[in-house]
């Protein structure tokens, strides 16, 4: 799948608010700092859809960008960066949850992991808490330009490893660079063939109502 067109459409605060939910919708979340925002770029081919900030904890709405006219990439607020006073986690967690919890178009949310550095404990406490919920997900492993090629390896075999001990089944997995567009492709594919189900069942739901 190539993307065309991708434009921003709107930002806010409350699941209630967002784009009325006729679309399939992919969300990206990660720990600050982790290049969600780097990945977006790549994957949309635009240098500056999603900002770029040096500063963690910059995205702090739930941010709605139309691909092509065919599904919406949704930006969603980081989590674990220290400097946010605890009012205001509480606050984004709120709305994450809100957001991930009654968005019934809400096809998957890519769960971004930092491949360069060991499992975290927010991380595989996100990780988790999506399986309790039964939310459809995908672990994103970025930076992997930033390793040789056998760190990757075992970067990656590591996570692997620490999420068998807890789950019978892993989730869709990628490893990707936004340096190098690596992983570009087989997010997109996944998406599309994702986004294909959402049809299928939007034509299905039509054909019964006639």
């Amino acid at each position: 799948m190539e993307i065309k067109d991708s434009k921003f459409v709107m930002s806010n605060t409350d699941h209630r608010l967002c784009p009325p939910p006729v679309l399939p919708e992919f969300a990206f979340i990660g720990r600050s700092n982790v290049g969600k925002s780097s990945l977006i770029n790549m994957l949309t081919q635009r240098k500056n859809l999603a900002r770029i900030s040096v500063q963690p904890g910059k995205t702090q709405l739930i941010n709605h960008f139309l691909i092509d006219d065919r599904w919406y990439l949704v930006d969603l607020p980081g989590y674990g960066y220290a400097k946010v006073s605890k009012k205001s986690r509480a606050q984004w967690q709120r709305m994450i949850d809100g957001y991930l919890t009654h968005r019934i178009n809400l096809m998957c949310t890519f769960i971004l992991v930092d491949l360069r550095i060991e499992p975290q404990a927010n991380d595989q406490e996100m990780i988790d808490k999506f399986g309790a919920n039964q939310w459809p997900f995908a672990l994103v492993f970025t930076k992997a330009d930033k390793l040789k090629p056998a760190e990757v390896t075992t970067n990656y075999e590591l996570y692997r490893q620490s999420l068998l001990e807890r789950w019978e089944e892993l989730p869709p997995m990628f490893i990707t660079s936004a340096e190098k567009a690596t992983g570009r492709d087989e997010v997109l594919a996944f998406i599309d063939k994702t986004r294909q189900l959402f049809d299928a069942e939007a034509a299905a739901r039509d054909f019964g109502n006639r």
